[in-house]
């Protein structure tokens, strides 16, 4: 069933980002969000297949549905004021005001039904059951209804396949672009699954321990698990976000040398690492010395894995012109931008790992706060480096002229010398 559910999701985000074509950072933040709750998905099934009287998993599994659902609508609404990120099919029709409000509503059709099932699970909950099997099954009950309303009318309806666009490569190339991606993709993918299993296999509590230690609240019983959840989501956040900004550095980059590759490598080894940073911030007690050393651990693999990324847009910045794409070459607000991403990571870890020397009492709450407070920083960072360069302008141009004025006042100083000799009476005429 959870597989299942899975597969739903992801048909669901498939059909969706068909229509969006391109992403900015504001949607890259919100489909983040999305896939943060959808790996968080097996863990309510979990809960539901531990304790199948309580209606905890279910309330859980539907909450996770119906917030997914609101985050792809304001991404869907957000997509359609402004066109340039849609496909091009729906940015030349006149119809897009029709498009969105029916992508809206097929959006909308699974968390109603989970808000029904959550209610019913108060009054009857195996009815909530057979509400998200219902939900499971929906798209092949439209299909159904498709090839029966097909038959009614006595004809088919023939969907046109959508265009699909082919990428090569040059074999002299000492790297693949393409390749360098899907591998550091998989990782990435690998790396947020480890999270979402270790959280499924150690965090359900025993339905044993649940009735004798906390007469049978399972909520009590949760609370205990507050730091591994906590744990949880500030990891996924930060893999998802190193991600994304392997993805947008890799928008620049037209053809990977084998400089960077090896960089890349490296930032994934660390990438990797940080399941083991996940359980060791929430395995000792937090005022303890390994609860410090944890979390300096922590602080180090993300930073590596942050410079290394760094190391790689240095090195393409070499070697530009093969490199980077024409557009984003020698300079500009692009590269400062850039810079200020891949930079975000290893400043902001560095500084976690000095202020928690300082403040070792409190490491572990400082850790979190920075996990979950960079996404904050990354939704900020654009308005930030723009108010920077804006500050930064009137000082450049204060400072170019200066010269021009010594330069202006020098000269200015040799005209008026000149009118002086020209005014001046020679003493021989003065006295003759």
């Amino acid at each position: 069933m959870t597989f299942l559910i899975v597969t739903v999701a992801w048909a669901a985000h498939i059909r969706l980002f068909q229509v969006i074509e391109r992403i900015d950072d504001c949607l890259a933040l919100l489909n983040l969000a999305c896939m943060m709750l959808i790996t968080f998905l097996p863990y309510t099934f979990s809960l539901m297949a531990t304790f199948p009287e309580k209606i905890l998993g279910i309330l859980l599994f539907c909450a996770c549905v119906m917030v997914i659902g609101l985050i792809q609508a304001v991404i869907v609404i957000y997509a359609f004021s402004r066109p340039f990120l849609l496909n091009e099919q729906i940015q030349i029709s006149e119809n897009q005001a029709y498009y969105k409000q029916h992508i809206l509503k097929v959006i909308m059709r699974v968390p109603i039904m989970c808000l029904f099932a959550s209610i019913f699970s108060f009054i009857f909950f195996q009815l909530s059951y057979v509400i998200l099997a219902i939900v499971i099954f929906l798209p092949y009950i439209g299909q159904s209804l498709k090839w029966c309303r097909s038959k009614a009318l006595g004809h088919s309806l023939e969907e046109t396949p959508d265009s699909m666009l082919f990428y090569t490569y040059h074999p002299n190339e000492p790297l693949s672009k393409e390749r360098v991606e899907a591998f550091s993709d998989g990782v990435y993918a690998i790396v947020a699954t480890l999270l979402i299993l270790d959280i499924c296999e150690d965090n359900v509590p025993d339905p044993i321990t649940v009735q004798q230690k906390f007469e049978g609240s399972l909520v009590a019983a949760l609370q205990e698990y507050g730091p591994e959840f906590l744990a949880y989501f500030g990891s996924f956040a930060t893999v998802g976000l190193l991600w994304f900004v392997h993805h947008s550095l890799f928008l620049h980059v037209t053809v990977t040398s084998r400089l960077m590759g090896l960089f890349n490598t490296f930032s994934l080894a660390f990438v990797g690492g940080l399941p083991l940073a996940y359980e060791l911030t929430h395995e000792f007690p937090r005022d303890s010395r390994n609860a410090l050393e944890a979390v300096q651990i922590s602080c180090v693999i993300i930073f590596f894995a942050g410079v290394f990324q760094l190391a790689i847009w240095v090195a393409a910045l070499f070697d530009e012109r093969r490199t980077l794409h024409p557009l984003v070459r020698y300079g500009g607000r692009d590269h400062v931008f850039m810079l200020a991403k891949l930079a975000l990571y290893p400043c902001v870890a560095l500084g976690t790992f000095f202020l928690t020397c300082a403040l070792s009492e409190f490491s572990t709450t400082i850790f979190h706060l920075m996990q979950l407070g960079v996404p904050v920083a990354f939704l900020l960072l654009r308005l930030l480096v723009s108010v920077g360069l804006a500050l930064l302008r009137p000082l450049l141009a204060a400072l170019r002229k200066q010269p021009e004025a010594a330069a202006g006042g020098a000269a200015a100083g040799l005209v008026e010398a000149e009118e002086d000799e020209e005014a001046r009476v020679p003493f021989s005429d003065l006295v003759s």
